[in-house]
């Protein structure tokens, strides 16, 4: 009897229970099997995953409780209760082990079975945890190697933020929705930015409460995807879900106090106000307050059918203004106002058991305000009569971003599966400057000008096939297609007075021979012409250009063994501006062991030039001495620019090659990918050449085939979690380092300091920082969770504008440069996140990004945006605190 009722004392204690065998199946909420969820027992180490199909089977003990668990999925606890099966089905979300639909066209591949690295980001997860408000924000502490600033006093790109991978141009990352191209923005930066010389694709114009998931493609995929995959690919996969609605009300605002050594009465820093202002105090009129941001999204999806569905999202953004110390000439250095509204839709509609029409687009509007220059007095620039004080122009825009893609997908009784889509979409950017003044006008110049602006469209035509043979091999790939791509590219000028230098008598000056510049009556300069700030396109100005390109691509992967996986792809394209490329890729994985993948590839790699960097122009009118004098940014295709020796745009090519693994051992996973880009001509904006051997020409830029670079880099992805107490624990480490050179500058017969000079080369080096390593923590409990990162954001160098100045002031271009440089220390960035669940359908998040107000390195008076730092690394704005409402019904 005592041995019976020892039995039975120990069979009732942890890890003595009797053993039994569990098998289930895992799918999500529309019935697809998940594979590579991790199914343990809670409170031990014991633990398995579902294969692809879904399936698992798992021996525990008999009162055991199952916690089934994704990356961004809700996890899930189930009783076993003496049951040999258990089925669950998980909310929608992310995992690591959901099948991508980047970089792979196989039906089955995962993001840490692919053989190039792949970054899946739950942006509902992301955008629930932190306070960023735009997709650019949440990508710049997610991803290891993406980044973006803010920009102050760089015009166009105050309102449209470049982004970019691995430290490469904005428009060397191709970005796709739903697998298909996304339309690039009309705007090309040039004053003085980060990605300067470049276009790029505007994240912020896409809703982020319309996002299931990101996947970043950190690799090469020109001849997947064709032009500007050169750095990576990233794809937004939109929300699906039905008969749910979610939504938040975000309110937050930027700490005023500054770190650093300002002179006392610095306009940006003592709460005045500076004239034409419109006021971006983000609480009344408190100093210690600015950037005020409240941001209102919502979305909801219902079904079509059975498997159909209909899902949308609208988003409300009003932000006002920052104001950091500037210097003098720089009274609004800050970031810029935006107002905007974000509409989204993703539709599926099923035509049959095999075939489906879908659609998914939308649209963004936009209305932002930010500071030029200001223009102190005594200055030709300035009427006094109109602004006593001098003044700060206001350059605001109105930017549209429309884009709508349809398509027919169905699967044939041989098993193809056929894809046939049109996707168009065009940016249209308007340029308003306000609290201006065309000074050759005088006291009757208006101070609020249509400047004119830019619009770039894209409609492509896409045809593709693909099918999946079990039974060849141990599975294999094909897919093939064709792509048909038109291109418009526009500048369309503004009003008169927004470019026009006039007379005494209040006429546009067409003979300056004849036609006197009225004179300032103070400094007896010339009165300057069009609108201060921002200059507007004039009728000279104006473009209206097309192109087409047609593109054919083929790729497969073959599974030779359930361990070794190759894949390769080629794709043809011709461009009607400037002919043909080819290109290839070939990747393989290998399985270490059953938790250790091996993976790398090689691939080479273009990018078309873009229709703004062939055509885009600027023209502006100096009157020096009673004499006109013209600088001019030349097309490409002009007769001033062949003078100079520059021919025509040609592609960018390049070289890419990664090796890497991929680790998984229950809850840790590990991604480590290094990485090499070779890439050859590429594309940038040269200095000002003097061209007295032009007629009525002071000086000339151009862009050009100008640089070839060299970049080496390591990414690496670390995660683990674990039960602590009664929640648990998740701990991502992401990093990135990267070191780019220029191996060669093409400057032919032209000074090479002119044409890329020092200057122009730590603006293109310094596109990201050298390293950037993440640490977040995050631990949830039932109705409380907190998250804590940590960024840390290693140095950079630019030069300044006293690399202007004349060399012999300096003794030599050596000591010139060391006097320029203006050196960012590394800085450690903390963001805290507290989650409080109010009930089912209600959580409230606080917190802080930057907690600790943290800015870059203060500089001097040459900065190449006029305030006491540039926008390098985490950005300048300081602090900023906010409260988030999230709504689940």
């Amino acid at each position: 009897m005592t041995r019976i009722l020892l039995f039975i004392a120990l069979c009732a204690m942890p890890g003595f229970l009797v053993a039994q065998e569990v098998t289930g199946l895992v799918t999500d909420n529309s019935g697809n099997p998940l594979p590579g969820v991790n199914v343990f027992e809670k409170g031990t180490s014991n633990g398995t995953t579902t294969d692809f199909d879904g399936l698992y089977t798992i021996e525990v003990s008999d009162n055991a409780t199952l916690v089934f668990s994704f990356v961004g999925f809700d996890e899930k606890e189930v009783a076993v209760n003496g049951q040999s099966r258990v089925d669950v089905t998980m909310s929608d979300g992310v995992s690591l082990g959901e099948v991508v639909l980047v970089g792979s066209r196989s039906p089955k591949r995962t993001s840490t079975d692919t053989p190039v690295a792949v970054d899946v980001i739950d942006v509902s997860e992301v955008n629930t945890q932190t306070g960023k408000i735009e997709v650019n924000e949440l990508l710049q502490y997610a991803a290891p190697s993406f980044n973006a600033n803010k920009q102050s006093g760089s015009d166009g790109a105050d309102h449209i933020d470049p982004a970019s991978l691995r430290g490469l141009g904005p428009d060397q990352t191709l970005v796709l929705i739903n697998g298909k191209r996304r339309h690039q923005s009309s705007l090309i930066n040039i004053f003085g930015t980060r990605g300067r010389g470049n276009t790029g694709t505007d994240l912020n114009a896409i809703p982020a409460n319309s996002i299931k998931r990101i996947e970043i493609l950190r690799d090469g995929a020109s001849a997947q995807y064709g032009s500007d995959a050169i750095a990576g690919v990233i794809n937004i996969v939109l929300k699906d879900a039905v008969e749910k609605f979610s939504g938040s009300v975000n309110y937050g605002f930027y700490n005023t106090n500054a770190q650093g050594d300002f002179p006392a009465g610095n306009p940006n820093t003592d709460g005045n106000r500076l004239d034409t202002e419109r006021d971006g105090n983000a609480i009344g009129d408190d100093k210690n307050f600015d950037g005020g941001s409240l941001k209102v999204a919502a979305n909801y999806g219902f079904e079509i059918a059975e498997e159909g569905y209909a899902n949308f999202t609208m988003e409300y953004l009003n932000k006002n203004k920052t104001l950091r110390p500037g210097f003098d000439f720089r009274r609004g250095f800050g970031e810029a106002a935006i107002e905007g509204v974000n509409f989204m839709g993703n539709v599926s509609v099923p035509l049959s058991d095999n075939t489906e029409f879908y659609a998914f687009g939308g649209r963004n509007y936009r209305d932002t305000d930010a500071y030029a220059f200001t223009r102190n007095n005594p200055t030709a620039r300035n009427v006094v009569s109109v602004y006593p004080n001098g003044f700060t122009p206001r350059i605001t825009s109105i930017i549209t971003d429309n884009s709508v893609a349809a398509g027919f997908k169905t699967k044939t009784e041989s098993g193809w599966n056929v894809d046939l889509s049109n996707t168009w979409g065009k940016n249209f950017f308007h340029y308003y400057i306000k609290g201006t003044i065309n000074a050759s006008l005088g006291e009757v110049s208006p101070t609020d000008f249509d400047a004119g602006g830019h619009s770039l469209s894209q409609n492509v035509i896409n045809l593709d096939f693909s099918k999946y043979y079990e039974d060849m091999l141990n599975g294999v790939n094909f897919a093939f297609g064709a792509e048909y791509r038109t291109e418009n590219f526009e500048i369309f000028a503004g009003e008169e007075a927004s470019y026009a230098t006039y007379d005494e008598d209040g006429r546009p000056i067409t003979n300056p021979d004849v036609q006197q510049q009225p004179i300032d009556p103070i400094t007896m300069d010339p009165r300057p012409g069009g609108s201060q700030g921002f200059p507007g396109y004039g009728p000279d100005n104006e473009v209206d250009r097309s192109r087409s390109n047609v593109s054919l691509y083929a790729d497969a992967e073959f599974e030779f063994t359930e361990a070794f996986l190759l894949a390769a792809a080629a794709r043809f394209e011709n461009y009607s501006d400037f002919g043909s490329t080819l290109n290839g890729k070939l990747a393989a994985r290998l399985k270490a062991t059953e938790d250790v993948n091996i993976r790398g590839s090689v691939s080479t790699g273009f990018r078309a030039p873009s229709l703004a960097q062939i055509y885009y122009n600027l023209k502006f009118t100096n009157f020096v001495g009673g004499e006109a004098l013209e600088s001019l940014l030349s097309p490409n295709n002009s007769p001033v620019t062949a003078s100079f020796g520059i021919g025509p745009l040609q592609e960018e090519t390049a070289l890419n090659a990664s090796l890497g693994f991929t680790a998984n051992f229950g809850q840790f996973t590990a991604t480590v990918d290094g990485y090499y880009i070779n890439v050859q001509d590429r594309i940038v904006l040269t200095g000002n050449f003097d061209a007295p051997q032009i007629d009525n020409v002071e000086a000339a830029q151009f862009f050009t085939n100008g640089a070839d670079t060299e970049t080496v880099g390591l990414d690496i992805v670390l995660s683990h979690k674990v039960d602590l107490g009664k929640g648990r624990l998740s701990t991502s480490f992401i990093g990135n380092f990267n070191d780019m050179t220029i191996t060669d500058v093409k400057n032919g017969r032209l000074d090479e300091q002119t044409f890329f000079g020092e200057r122009d080369k730590s603006f293109l080096l310094a596109s990201a920082p050298d390293s950037k390593l993440t640490l977040n923590m995050n631990y949830n409990q039932e109705w409380f969770d907190i998250a804590l990162g940590l960024t840390r954001f290693s140095d950079v160098t630019l030069l300044d504008f006293q690399m202007f100045e004349d060399v012999a002031d300096y003794g030599s271009l050596a000591n010139q440069v060391a006097a320029a440089s203006d050196v960012y220390e590394s800085k450690i960035v903390t963001d805290l996140n507290l989650g409080f669940k109010l009930n089912e359908s209600l959580k409230l998040n606080i917190g802080s990004n930057n907690l600790f107000n943290v800015y870059p390195d203060q500089q001097d008076d040459w900065t190449e945006a006029g305030g006491y730092w540039d926008a390098v690394q985490m950005g300048f704005g300081g602090a900023y605190y906010y409260a988030k409402l999230n709504i689940q019904l």
